[in-house]
């Protein structure tokens, strides 16, 4: 069974940081793409960034320049550096992996649990 378990998330000031890990385990046998999204009060939930395998990223625009996915492959590992945090950011952000494990052999989409970020002064 693959879990996706996301840490974090909490309160911080506008204009502060924070960072998000996502971890996958089980029995995962590759990782094809990784990345978060985010659902805010009275929000549909929007893509915020995504990794490939290859390395290549994608983000809303909303967030370029102030937030970077990475991912650590020996640890099945995403991370979301939040900068210049601002109000608007704030959402219950979840993990989303598109992994091949041995329970299914078919690439398939997991979600993690979430976690909330509050930006407020």
């Amino acid at each position: 069974q693959v879990q996706l378990v996301e840490s974090g998330g909490g309160l911080v000031q506008p204009g502060g940081s924070l960072r998000l890990s996502c971890a996958a385990s089980g029995s995962i046998v590759r990782v094809n793409a990784m990345g978060w999204y985010r659902q805010g009060p009275g929000k549909q939930r929007e893509l915020v960034a995504a990794i490939i395998s290859g390395g290549s990223t994608n983000y809303a625009d909303s967030v370029k320049g102030r937030f970077t996915i990475s991912r650590d492959n020996a640890k099945n590992t995403v991370y979301l550096q939040m900068n210049s945090l601002k109000p608007e950011d704030t959402a219950v952000y979840y993990c989303n992996g598109y992994l091949l494990s041995t329970a299914t052999w078919r690439p398939q989409e997991y979600w993690g649990q979430g976690t909330q970020v509050t930006v407020s002064s």
